[in-house]
């Protein structure tokens, strides 16, 4: 079943109506519902054009927040054949948030690291709602030493509010698990590509997304900070968030501007939970391209590619 927003209660109305009268052809065959079907599902269309045209910060907040938006898995499912993930950091345990491990791409051997929030109650609480703790950044880091050693590029799927606050977290280590996966991330000798493919929140996202190219899908959001926490900092009032969200400058059109982000892939109207497998294509033909840009670069051309986008950032605004 179809999960509406608030602000797309117009196309809600209509869809709701086609799915009426299919519900009565069903029980009488006799009734004739196709021209109705097509005008209806011709309004509904021209409203979600509409709507998704001109959304604010703030609903694209919600966009990437969707519930059926596509998730690390779906991405997995999609794109990556042979897929083998490895668990644990080595150090205290294993850390289903983060999720870890190597597969193919078009037949190319990739390692791949993300963030898995759930789809359901039940998986919402294994992967913690894709806020990791230290253990999954040390199983990231652990990862990418693999793929460097093997010369095998890494693929990053960012999708997270943050990383965990708790207190068992910051006991073993939240900030510099973060900054070792950041540090490794800057000094790979083999290209990394990141894709924030929902939300891209604070350490919890650069810890993976320190890479030679960071793409964001067209309705992601990425920030230092929650709208939420912003607001709460900044006017003490969580509910300005919605002028937080404007504020802080998170869509996709605005980091590409600032150069944070260095490309962005289109979303079908709707965003990415109505077309899926739009979205996959869409995301598998940026893939490709980037390993196809990266293939000849050696080692320390990459790493100082890397090096140089990062130093550029903030210096043309």
């Amino acid at each position: 079943m179809q999960s509406y927003l608030d602000f797309e209660k117009p196309v809600a109305d209509l869809e709701g109506k086609i799915a009426e009268l299919k519900s009565l052809a069903a029980t009488d065959q006799a009734v004739s519902i196709d021209e109705e079907v097509n005008r209806l599902s011709s309004r509904a269309d021209e409203a979600l054009v509409e709507i998704y045209k001109k959304l604010t910060p703030w609903q694209k907040t919600q966009v990437a927040r969707h519930p059926q938006r596509p998730h690390f898995s779906d991405y997995i499912t999609g794109l990556i054949t042979e897929w083998s993930p490895l668990s644990g950091d080595r150090k205290f345990g294993e850390d289903a948030a983060v999720q870890a491990g190597f597969g193919r791409f078009n037949g190319q051997p990739v390692a791949i690291l993300g963030q898995e929030k759930g789809n359901s109650t039940e998986s919402r609480l294994k992967h913690n709602f894709g806020m990791a703790r230290p253990e999954g950044y040390r199983k990231a880091v652990r990862i990418m030493d693999m793929a460097d050693r093997f010369n095998i590029p890494v693929i990053s799927f960012v999708d997270t509010a943050g990383a965990y606050p708790g207190i068992g977290a910051e006991e073993r280590g939240q900030a510099e698990a973060i900054a070792r996966s950041t540090e490794k991330s800057l000094e790979l000798g083999v290209p990394n590509l990141a894709i924030i493919i929902g939300e891209g929140g604070s350490g919890g996202a650069i810890a993976i997304a320190t890479t030679n190219r960071v793409l964001m899908l067209e309705h992601a959001i990425y920030s230092v900070i929650s709208p939420e926490g912003g607001a709460s900092i900044l006017w003490k009032d969580a509910a300005k968030a919605q002028d937080a969200a404007t504020t802080m400058k998170i869509t996709s059109a605005d980091l590409l501007a600032f150069g944070v982000v260095d490309g962005i892939i289109p979303e079908p109207t709707g965003g990415a939970h109505r077309h899926p497998e739009q979205i996959m294509a869409s995301t598998s033909a940026a893939i490709d391209k980037f390993l196809a840009d990266f293939a000849g670069k050696g080692r320390l051309e990459t790493r100082e590619h890397r090096r140089e986008k990062f130093l550029a950032i903030g210096t043309t605004l």
